[in-house]
């Protein structure tokens, strides 16, 4: 969790408490000295949640300090590389390029080399046939007609490989994945994936979690949008 008053490599909480002195006595009372100690998440998770969602938003100038928190709280370099590859699909190739920007100078820094990041061509997890093929079956149904490249790709390059690269296990994929469609609006899609991430393995507690840190990183109305859609997917799956 943050044990320092520096938020970024030069804006520090005297330089916010400069323009606005209420900021800085919430982001220091409520943030630091709250939020990130509460105890339904790790910091490990809170770190995942963060950066994806700082990400997804190409929210640029906080990310130095979260990347090195994350690597601080025992996020792997490999798991980084990770995200940041999932997001691109997730929120677009000119995100992910801004965080590669970023975080290629942290790795650097930290001595952290190729050896360390995940290959290229990985030996992929299996694949569960039955549920990608319920899954394929249901796309095409609704979108084959509308448009056929992105029912290919999404069928060839997300779930039958990007989704089992195993360098980001796949409870953690699924957190990446609801960080990024809350953070950025895109409440259709968080009944498929919320759905998902508690198959695969994400607690409803750790979800529920997951809406508070983000009110803080991505706001309010982004968190309060996503859950009616969370509530129901909590509510299909006590039945």
């Amino acid at each position: 969790m943050p044990n320092s008053h520096t938020l970024h490599q030069t804006l520090s909480l005297d330089d916010i408490r400069s323009v606005s002195p209420a900021m800085a006595d919430y982001t220091e009372k409520a943030i630091v000295g709250d939020l990130w100690k509460r105890p339904m998440l790790t910091a490990r998770d809170r770190c995942v949640i963060t950066l994806s969602a700082l990400i997804a938003r190409n929210q640029t100038i906080s990310m130095p300090h979260y990347v090195k928190l994350a690597l601080d709280n025992s996020v792997l370099p490999a798991e980084i590389s990770e995200i940041i590859t999932h997001l691109a699909f997730y929120c677009g190739w000119p995100n992910a390029y801004f965080a590669v920007e970023i975080i290629k100078d942290i790795f650097t820094e930290r001595g952290i080399g190729a050896e360390r990041l995940p290959a290229a061509v990985p030996e992929l997890l299996p694949l569960d046939e039955p549920s990608e093929f319920r899954r394929a079956a249901a796309v095409e149904a609704n979108f084959g007609e509308i448009s056929a490249g992105v029912v290919h790709y999404t069928g060839e390059l997300l779930f039958k490989n990007l989704w089992l690269r195993p360098d980001l296990a796949p409870r953690d994929r699924s957190l990446v994945t609801v960080s990024a469609l809350i953070a950025t609006g895109q409440v259709a899609q968080i009944t498929y994936h919320l759905g998902r991430a508690m198959d695969n393995g994400l607690t409803r507690e750790q979800a529920s979690e997951a809406l508070t840190q983000l009110a803080f990183y991505c706001g309010w109305p982004c968190v309060f949008s996503a859950m009616p859609v969370v509530k129901d997917v909590f509510a299909s799956r006590q039945n």
